[in-house]
């Protein structure tokens, strides 16, 4: 085995450490609409890995068949050695999982909203309010926590909405596009979030729209038309060009140019 690398429990392996996300050549298809075609790619532990790429690349697909809330029509997943299909309730309870829209409770305050989430979790006694601290403080939600969820900024719902994930501490976090129409500062104080979490020895898997928080990742992989045309570091990603959107711009106008080109050579 290569020095940096360690083998997870699906067989592959991912650089920069002991890999905890493992996608085999995973295919999706909602009838004629072939959402992910044939992917593959390893997250290590304790790392962000980004998803990046246009509307419809099959983003949001792929992150859901991770967390467990679809099935794949082909290929594996395995999330800290546990088949996603074979071990669902397993990998399941491993996994927070934030999509686009996430269902806060709008008429609840922002306690009340994490205390119905660590009834969800069943969490009790003095573990149940050293959490609720725990979280309300590293959201920087503690000066709002009486304020109902409906009030608060988008920013601050998002915050909100990490915060109600990880109440019951899981070992991989994954998040789709939660920036998204969030203001820049929140922007910045949400992936600060991320970073303290990675430290921690969270796996993070998040997909986003906006470039400069893929400079943030430490791997990322970018889809195209349902397919995985590039995995790397941001900074091999970039290459040659001054940014990574550049970078990305120039990649996926070759892809098209390739994709053009397949029916005539077939």
């Amino acid at each position: 085995m290569e020095s940096g690398k360690a083998e997870d429990g699906g067989g592959r392996t991912a650089p920069g450490g002991e890999s905890f996300i493992s996608v085999e050549n995973v295919s999706m298809r909602f009838g004629a609409i072939e959402a992910v075609q044939d992917v593959s790619f390893s997250a290590a532990r304790g790392t962000i890995f980004g998803l990046v790429g246009s509307d419809g690349a099959g983003k949001s697909t792929l992150l859901r068949m991770i967390a467990t809330m679809i099935r794949p029509a082909s290929g594996s997943i395995h999330v800290g050695g546990r088949d996603v299909v074979a071990d669902r309730a397993a990998v399941k309870d491993m996994i927070g999982y934030m999509p686009q829209r996430f269902g806060l409770y709008q008429d609840l305050t922002v306690e009340e909203n994490i205390d119905f989430f660590l009834n969800v979790f069943g969490i009790r006694g003095k573990e149940r309010a050293k959490r609720k601290e725990r979280y309300l403080g590293f959201s920087h939600l503690l000066p709002f926590r009486d304020r109902p969820a409906g009030k608060l900024s988008g920013g601050m719902k998002q915050k909100l909405g990490l915060a109600c994930v990880l109440v019951h501490e899981p070992a991989v976090l994954i998040l789709d596009e939660p920036t998204n129409g969030v203001d820049p500062v929140s922007r910045r104080e949400f992936w600060e979030i991320l970073g303290e979490m990675r430290g921690g020895g969270m796996t993070i898997l998040v997909s986003t729209a906006y470039l400069d928080e893929g400079e943030k990742c430490d791997r990322l992989a970018l889809l195209h038309r349902s397919r995985l045309l590039d995995e790397a570091a941001p900074a091999e990603l970039r290459g040659k060009f001054p940014s990574l959107e550049e970078a990305m711009i120039d990649r996926l106008q070759t892809a098209d140019k390739e994709l053009a080109r397949e029916p005539y050579q077939r």
